[in-house]
């Protein structure tokens, strides 16, 4: 399978900066794009200066004046023709995110299809920016609250899902009234400069002012820090680990700014006596070895009743010898896991594997390189199934690779407790047909997990729900239900129509 890259408006050399469709003539640094299907080099981009981004970041004030007071609903029928454009580029899109992120070509197809879903989401949604009436304590008086734009959103995206959580954030940014200042991970460049190509017609048939949609790639000591700690920027959102959400989230919080951190995960299944293992284990492996493991959502431990623990032990193992040859290169069709995204991924889960087995761990199957003519890069890797213990300092760290922990409990509170025991609380879902642990799961005593499910992996999050986790995950929420509340300013209102004045709470002050 192969798309000419020159369909999504990819050449050898790109330009590294845009404010819709317009292009900036960048003449920073080059950042040169390699593929991890076989190292070999896709294509350059010519990194933004800091002229670059104050020559975006007044568009965006310019164009935040005017978007601000279009009617939610036309800014919505942007959106939907975007999700339009989009649509119309799956192909060629998907075939991208495979090729310069790893991910099979399915799964690329299905991170586009995400995007066209938030569309489709944001589309109704911009009839829907409801506030709420309220009933004042004083005679003749209305109360409401209502939502306004909040202003520019910075929007910083990982390699990981390099086009779709831009979709998640920018396509509410837009219908509550926001620009936005996309900055993608240096790793996966060229799929932000498709994005944004493939949406500039019609940004430009429908008159939409250069500065809503703006993209930006600069090098984290050109545009880092200093991108946070702008105070022109009302909200910005960060997806990547804690270490780097634990940072911005300081310099944006010195300055009483807003964030939405998606940062690491360490999700957890349990795996009950009570569980279907047929549909446990399909759920189990998709969630531990898709995308590489590479997923925030990816299913990192496994807490297994001891009744049922050599069972999914001795089925797991079976599987994944199972697919072992579906191991390769992520645009053929028949391959299900494909690289890590570089050399480096590579050695953090071989010093992973490693960790572990000097903590206690045994390594029950994969954890090793794959090298030879099928794996023309040094960066594939055999999934790793590890016999460990919640408590060992790797099983407590998120490995953005393929391993998963197994883990023994007997009683349905151990294994509430044991998926809660860690410092991460974004994905967490328990397998079992016994009512009272599914409820026990989902209550006030439950998962303390941001997405909690039943029957359910934990991995594929629905576009209509908020997607988001607690603790060191960040607390943040982008996508579906009320997510579109983070992207607005609330401000609660009331109007005196009595003709008088009343004081709160009866009180009176004559002069």
């Amino acid at each position: 399978m192969k798309f000419e890259l020159k369909n999504l408006g990819i050449g050898p050399i790109n330009l590294g900066a845009c404010t819709g469709s317009e292009w900036l003539e960048t003449n920073g640094d080059v950042t040169s794009s390699y593929t991890p299907v076989d190292g070999s080099l896709i294509a350059q981009v010519t990194n933004a200066t800091l002229d670059d981004y104050e020559h975006i970041m007044a568009r965006a004030q310019e164009a935040f004046l005017k978007w601000r007071i279009v009617p939610a609903p036309k800014r919505g029928e942007v959106v939907r023709q975007i999700g339009e454009a989009l649509r119309a580029k799956k192909e060629e899109l998907g075939y991208l995110v495979a090729l310069e992120m790893g991910k099979i070509y399915e799964e690329g197809l299905g991170e586009v299809q995400e995007m066209i879903d938030i569309c489709e989401f944001s589309v109704g949604q911009s009839r829907l920016l409801n506030g709420a009436t309220m009933h004042s304590e004083r005679p003749f008086h209305r109360m409401y609250d209502q939502y306004h734009p909040i202003g520019i959103v910075g929007i910083i995206t990982s390699f990981n899902f390099p086009v779709a959580v831009w979709g998640w954030n920018a396509m509410l940014a837009a219908i509550a009234g926001d620009v936005v200042i996309w900055k993608p991970s240096s790793k996966t460049p060229l799929c932000a400069i498709a994005v944004q190509k493939i949406i500039a017609e019609t940004l430009r048939i429908n008159n939409v002012p250069e500065g809503v949609f703006n993209m930006i790639v600069a090098k984290s000591s050109v545009l880092g820090d200093n991108f946070a700690a702008d105070r022109r920027i009302s909200l910005v959102s960060v997806t990547g680990s804690t270490i780097v959400g634990r940072r911005v989230a300081a310099i944006v919080g010195k300055r009483l700014g807003k964030t939405i951190l998606e940062l690491g995960g360490n999700n957890a299944v349990v795996i009950s006596k009570h569980a279907d293992l047929d549909m446990t284990l399909q759920s189990v492996v998709f969630g531990a070895v898709g995308t590489c493991g590479q997923r925030c959502t990816s299913t990192r431990r496994l807490i297994i009743h001891e009744s049922v623990y050599d069972t999914v032990k001795e089925r797991l193992v079976a599987a994944y010898e199972s697919i072992s040859d579906r191991i390769g290169n992520p645009l053929e069709k028949d391959t299900l896991i494909g690289p890590l995204v570089d050399e480096t991924a590579t050695k953090n889960f071989l010093h992973a594997i490693d960790e572990v087995q000097k903590e206690g761990g045994k390594l029950a199957f994969g954890g090793t390189s794959l090298n030879g003519e099928k794996y023309p890069a040094g960066n594939y890797v055999m999934p790793a199934v590890v016999e460990a213990e919640n408590h060992f300092n790797m099983v407590q760290e998120e490995t953005f690779a393929p391993i998963v922990y197994l883990i023994k409990y007997k009683t349905i509170e151990e294994a509430i407790h044991l998926n809660n025991d860690v410092p991460q609380g974004l994905s967490s879902c328990i397998f079992t047909e016994n009512l009272v642990e599914a409820e026990k799961f989902l209550s006030e005593t439950g998962s303390d997990c941001g997405i909690a499910n039943v029957n359910l992996g934990t991995s594929g999050a629905e576009i209509g729900g908020a997607f988001g986790g607690e603790k060191d995950t960040g607390g943040g929420r982008e996508s579906g239900s009320d997510a579109w509340k983070a992207y607005m300013r609330r401000q609660t209102n009331t109007i005196n129509f009595s003709g008088q004045t009343a004081l709160a709470q009866g009180i009176t002050f004559d002069f």
